[in-house]
């Protein structure tokens, strides 16, 4: 099977903060590089791999929701057909598949122990088919 994208992008783990201010800083200061900052998403870097954190859920999770503190977000070409397996699964689902802003149609549903495994497409790549 031929790689879908570059193994850097393939798995990459997001962890939802609530203060992104302090975890920018305290990831930082363990020597990871910031490669991109929006406000309320940082993509930060290590060795070519990337870590992204998140304020999107900070009221939820003050809140006491119950939702993860993270999801590993995983790159295939056809996130329809996983999306029509989790549903097989009966999976929690977390976050319904849409098409979103950052170029992504993807959707999150949680593991059995609670965990966000959220898998996308490239919006570029369904079109192009």
């Amino acid at each position: 099977m031929a790689r879908y994208v570059d193994p850097t992008d393939q798995l990459v783990t997001e962890v939802f903060a609530r203060d992104i201010g302090r975890s920018v800083a305290f990831y930082r200061k363990l020597g990871f590089e910031l490669l991109r900052d929006d406000g309320g998403f940082v993509e930060l870097g290590w060795e070519g791999h990337r870590l992204f954190l998140s304020d999107e859920l900070k009221d939820k999770m003050k809140a006491g929701t119950g939702l993860p503190q993270g999801n590993i977000r995983v790159m295939v070409p056809n996130v329809d057909d996983y999306w029509a397996l989790s549903q097989e699964l009966g999976a929690q689902v977390l976050s319904p598949i849409a098409d979103r802003s950052y170029g992504l149609r993807d959707f999150t549903i949680a593991d059995p122990d609670g965990f966000g495994v959220r898998f996308g497409t490239r919006l570029r790549d369904l079109t192009d088919s």
